[in-house]
Parts: structure tokens; C-alpha cells; sequence
């Protein structure tokens, strides 16, 4: 087969999903399509699912279908939407969750644009000629005209390391009538580089995400990769999941839920703070 007959081939197969109403696509061609329509591709698709507004096979539903926002088929196709080959879910919990969220009279919906999600990329850099992990913590905000992902925070290990844990039995700090002397002590503090920080705040946090820039800016910190993401999800009253993905074969494919606890707001402030590593 020459040159332009292979192109003319692949062009025709990356059109093949895009065939109205579904009909025909890469599985009518290299198999059994109906794993491949299963699988919920998009973090997108896991909203849609989620609250019926698109079936299994893809089909989006809109609000004039007897379909959209069904009961009976959010427990169908939540039921799917959690990983249900790996993942040791309590399964009593897990229909708790579906019963809560479906229920008739006080449904449940998961709003993209509602806050209270966010994504906890794994990446890979370079700092100072080695290889360091990073992770950030990315937060959908909104514009007026749409919306965009920022980076709200960092955790780098390498800069966890240059700050001290502080405690009081550090015992530095500056007299309480330093003031009577205007200061004249803070020498003191600025020739001690290596135990600054133990000169600040109660309150005071190393802010990693400014330092990453800093960094960046100077040339000593370089980006590699992503290695992986996942998605955390709070919006829910009373409840918090884990967004994964999984790349296998068959139909429980895709970004599934892969953790879920029941947690009042106070947990949930604190499971915040143990995934932003920000416990005291």
C-alpha cells in the first residue's frame, strides 16, 4: 500500500467515532465496541455519567430526554463509575453513598464549576542537576468568561528540608524588650541563615509554591514530566472520594472512584491538610 493510501486509511479511521448518532465506530471496525463506548475516557465523562446526563455508550442526554437526571439510571451507571477490580471499597458504604445521591426527592449532583475539587498532579523536575518529585495541587478558577486551571500549591520535598520543624525547644528567640533596644539584635538572627525560620510566627508556613517559582525563575528548578494524576472531591456534603484512573482491558476502565469515606466538614478540613502536607 503507497504513502497516501495509508494516510487516506488512518485519516478515515480517526473520523470513525465522529459518524452521526454513534452508529459506527473504531469498535464496528477492530472488534467489539461496547468496552470502548464503557470506559469513561474524560474526567468530563465521570461528571456526565455521574448525574445521567450521558449514558454508557457516549450518547450525551439533554434535559428533554425522560433519561436525564433518572433515578433508577444514576444508580446504573454510578454503580460503574467505581473501581470495582482493585480497589477494597466497603460495598455497604458504597450503597450508601449511590442511595444518598440518587435519592428521588433530594438528589445529589456533582457540578463542575461548583469548587471543592481539586488535582493532585505527580510530576517529575530537575533541581539544582537531580532528579526531584514534585507534587502540585491544582484548582479550577473561575473568570468571567470561562474558567482555568492554576496552580493553587507545591510540595517539594527538597524544600521541606531547608526549613526547620519548629518548636520551643529550639529555644531561639528574640528577648521581649528587643524593642527598648530598636532591634539592634535582628544581626543576630540574619547571621544564623541555617535556623531563620525558627525567628518567625506560630502561624508561619513555608509557602513552596513561591519558592518553586523563585526557583524557576532563577534556572535552578526545570520541568520534566507528569508521572500521574488523581482527583480529590469534597463538594459533597458529608462525603469526600478519590478520582483515579486505570488503564486496562474490559469495561471497568477509565477515571473511576477509587477511595470513598463519609466525613463531616471538621474531617474534612483535616484529610485537606494530611493530602496538602500541611499537619502539624
Amino acid at each position: 500500500m503507497d504513502a497516501g493510501k495509508v494516510l487516506l486509511f488512518l485519516l478515515t479511521l480517526l473520523t470513525l467515532p465522529f459518524f452521526a448518532n454513534g452508529q459506527q465506530g473504531v469498535g464496528t471496525y477492530l472488534g467489539d465496541e461496547s468496552a470502548f463506548y464503557a470506559s469513561t475516557k474524560q474526567v468530563n465523562q465521570f461528571f456526565r455519567r455521574f448525574n445521567s446526563e450521558e449514558d454508557e455508550e457516549g450518547n450525551r442526554i439533554y434535559a428533554d430526554s425522560k433519561k436525564y437526571h433518572s433515578p433508577r439510571l444514576r444508580k446504573k451507571y454510578i454503580e460503574i463509575l467505581f473501581d470495582n477490580e482493585t480497589s477494597s471499597l466497603d460495598k455497604a458504604l458504597k450503597e450508601i453513598f449511590i442511595e444518598e445521591v440518587t435519592d428521588a426527592v433530594n438528589p445529589i449532583y456533582l457540578d463542575f464549576h461548583g469548587g471543592e475539587w481539586f488535582a493532585e498532579v505527580h510530576t517529575r523536575f530537575v533541581y539544582k542537576g537531580k532528579d526531584s518529585p514534585a507534587i502540585l495541587f491544582m484548582q479550577l478558577q473561575e473568570e468571567p468568561v470561562g474558567s482555568k486551571w492554576v496552580i493553587d500549591r507545591v510540595y517539594f520535598e527538597p524544600f521541606n528540608k531547608l526549613f526547620k520543624e519548629k518548636t520551643n525547644k529550639e529555644g531561639k528567640f528574640l528577648h521581649p524588650l528587643s524593642h527598648e533596644l530598636d532591634f539592634m539584635n535582628l544581626n543576630k538572627i540574619f547571621e544564623r541563615r541555617d535556623e531563620i525560620e525558627l525567628y518567625t510566627g506560630k502561624h508561619y508556613k513555608p509557602d513552596h509554591l513561591s519558592l518553586m517559582l523563585l526557583e524557576v525563575k532563577r534556572g535552578n528548578l526545570s520541568f520534566v514530566t507528569i508521572k500521574n494524576v488523581k482527583f480529590h472531591f469534597f463538594q459533597i456534603d458529608n462525603w469526600y472520594f478519590e478520582l483515579s484512573e486505570f488503564n486496562r482491558k474490559g469495561y471497568n476502565t477509565g477515571w473511576l472512584i477509587s477511595n470513598l469515606a463519609k466525613l463531616d466538614q471538621k474531617q474534612k478540613e483535616s484529610y485537606k491538610k494530611y493530602i496538602f502536607f500541611e499537619n502539624d
